[in-house]
């Protein structure tokens, strides 16, 4: 409980108490008490209620005051000041405390739902680092993260969180990655891999070259992701706030009109007649408080982006959340998003040659190339290369590399090249990237690189359709037979290949007209040409472990884990919180309709309508709090 929460409980505490003590003296015939029926316990009791009444509603008729002048009338507080400062002057002390004392007990309720809520999503997003060890001069000194700059040497040492984004350049660690990714296996790590802020190092001293500062770290892009998510509100939550700004005046109005229509037809001159529909409009007011809409839907969605938060998936909005809840159609890209974008080696084939020739030949022809499949087949030789045995290097767009390696021209592409430069090959349909290689006009064979599907990408497409998914479908700029067959492995309903980013756009655009009016298409990510694409979706999804800034800045939901499988996870999470918030409306709409016909025809009392209202929300606020269990 925090400072306000725990305020609120000791005044209740004190309003309830006086309360109770002064209960006696107002039943006094009732329970046959004599001695409390002189004028003097009138007195006392009056004090009494007035003094718990001021201590547990003093403050909610201050904030209706205070409303009021900055021309906010109708909303709850004026509702509870009017029905209860009306209970005062009709005699009824007894009840317009009980109406102020359980409406703090709704309110404390709802604050601690909203803590606890709120609580979940900060020791989930407990992330942010205190400190940085910076080597200077051979010493270390402990900085503020925001203080270090790209290419700074940091140290992490065992236990410590590690605070900025960067490359290890010593050391070996595991890494525990849980607060990020939801994934609870740590991370084996190594000199030359990347690291990301956030993750807690297990074991090894790391040290680490920074090549992002903490604005643009991973660590600080989360936080400001999960800060902001409540900002965007789903059209639930719109509904809810407009609907409370007409439904308030209108009740108040009729809880008016309840009090005046009937004592004018019934009997005009008669105080009893006026004094029993007054106290009916009064109750109506009780009932009609739309406290549990207004808090138990926005603590839904709430909810529902700390649930997914914990499973290490980041939804920028509540409207993200409902749109997810209405997809139909899921649009992936293939390298880095159902495939590892991790290029390996799968296949050499050598022509007057052995194998090992051949990877020593390719390898030094792709010497200066950074591209993956050249980094693939480079890490397949995985010995020194001597650069000075290399000359004339030329890299031809589109075709590959032409190098003379110890006096002999190699070249290194695709069959574009092959054709370009008159080589003969053997006509094959390959259905993996594949590195021609030619020696002296000759061709020496070809080596076949595989990108590996990743391990549960079957399982998400199998996953999303059984979630009542109707298309699954992948866009990609690979060639047409590697497309072909990674969509046959997936199971995907259909593969378009060989494109551009702008025909990525102009595709998407086309399976948009595909959709029913109100469903979503949500596209899949984690390049940096895949940016105009997810911008362009319904719901925008992206890598967030392994993606691109762009793609992420992009994105209306990040999955930090990389598995594609989460994207089921999140459809689920968002499928039970919209189902949590219909039943709140549904709930608190009904039951106030009929606590407000039986109070409008005096069947209940105003203890029935304290009941009605703050039951109703309690009910409303555990069910919302639900959307936080994955």
């Amino acid at each position: 409980m925090n400072k306000k929460e725990k305020k609120l409980l000791m005044r209740i505490i004190i309003a309830g108490a006086i309360f109770f003590l002064a209960i006696p003296i107002h039943n006094s015939e009732k329970l046959g008490l004599t001695f409390l029926q002189a004028p003097i316990f009138k007195y006392i009791e009056f004090s009494a209620f007035l003094i718990a009444y001021i201590i547990i509603g003093g403050e909610i008729v201050l904030r209706a005051l205070r409303n009021i002048k900055s021309g906010q009338v109708f909303d709850e507080n004026f509702l509870m000041s009017i029905a209860t400062i009306g209970a005062f002057i009709l005699g009824e002390y007894a009840e317009g405390v009980a109406v102020m004392l359980f409406y703090q007990v709704g309110e404390l309720f709802q604050s601690y739902a909203v803590s606890r809520s709120r609580r979940s999503i900060a020791e989930l997003m407990d992330i942010r680092p205190d400190y940085a060890n910076v080597m200077k001069d051979g010493k270390l000194i402990q900085v503020d993260p925001d203080d270090v700059a790209i290419g700074d040497t940091i140290v992490v040492k065992a236990g410590e969180r590690i605070p900025l984004d960067g490359v290890i350049t010593d050391g070996r660690s595991a890494l525990d990655t849980s607060a990020l990714t939801g994934e609870s296996v740590p991370r084996d790590v190594d000199t030359g891999d990347s690291v990301i802020s956030g993750c807690i190092n297990q074991t090894g001293k790391l040290t680490i070259e920074v090549t992002k500062v903490f604005g643009e770290s991973t660590v600080s892009k989360i936080l400001e992701l999960v800060e902001n998510a409540s900002d965007k509100k789903s059209k639930s939550e719109n509904f809810i706030t407009k609907f409370a700004r007409y439904y308030t005046p209108v009740v108040v109005y009729a809880a008016i009109a309840l009090a005046v229509i009937p004592s004018l037809i019934i009997g005009a001159s008669s105080l009893e007649v006026w004094k029993v529909w007054i106290y009916r409009a009064l109750s109506f007011l009780v009932i009609s408080c739309p406290c549990a809409l207004v808090i138990s839907v926005p603590l839904s969605f709430f909810g529902g982006i700390g649930g997914a938060s914990k499973s290490g998936v980041l939804v920028k909005g509540s409207n993200y959340l409902e749109m997810l809840a209405n997809t139909e159609i899921v649009v992936f890209d293939k390298t880095g998003t159902l495939t590892k974008g991790n290029f390996v080696v799968s296949e050499v084939n050598a022509i007057n040659m052995s194998k090992d020739e051949l990877i020593e030949i390719a390898a030094y022809a792709e010497d200066y190339s950074s591209h993956p499949i050249a980094a693939s087949i480079k890490k397949a030789y995985g010995k020194t290369i001597d650069s000075s045995i290399i000359k004339d290097i030329e890299e031809i767009a589109g075709h590959g590399v032409q190098a003379t390696i110890n006096e002999k021209i190699v070249l290194a592409g695709n069959i574009k090249l092959m054709k370009l430069k008159n080589i003969q090959y053997e006509e094959k349909i390959f259905t993996d990237t594949v590195v021609h290689i030619a020696i002296d006009g000759a061709y020496a064979g070809n080596i076949i690189i595989a990108d590996e599907i990743k391990a549960d990408s079957a399982q998400a497409i199998h996953d999303l359709k059984a979630a009542g998914v109707k298309q699954t479908v992948m866009l990609t700029g690979d060639a047409e037979a590697i497309g072909k067959k990674v969509a046959t492995q997936l199971k995907l309903d259909k593969a378009y290949t060989e494109l551009l980013p702008t025909d990525k756009v102009e595709q998407l655009e086309k399976l948009m007209k595909e959709k029913s009016s109100k469903a979503m298409l949500a596209f899949v990510g984690d390049g940096i040409n895949d940016a105009p694409v997810l911008a362009r979706a319904d719901v925008g999804i992206a890598m967030g472990g392994l993606g691109s800034d762009a793609a992420i800045e992009a994105a209306d939901v990040v999955i930090m884990t990389d598995e594609p499988s989460k994207i089921a996870t999140v459809m689920k999470i968002s499928r039970k919180t919209l189902r949590i918030v219909k039943q709140n409306i549904i709930f608190a709409l009904g039951v106030k309709a009929i606590v407000l016909i039986l109070g409008a025809l005096g069947y209940t009392d105003m203890w029935g309508a304290v009941f009605a209202d703050v039951g109703v929300s309690v009910i409303a606020i555990l069910n919302s709090v639900r959307a936080l269990k994955v």
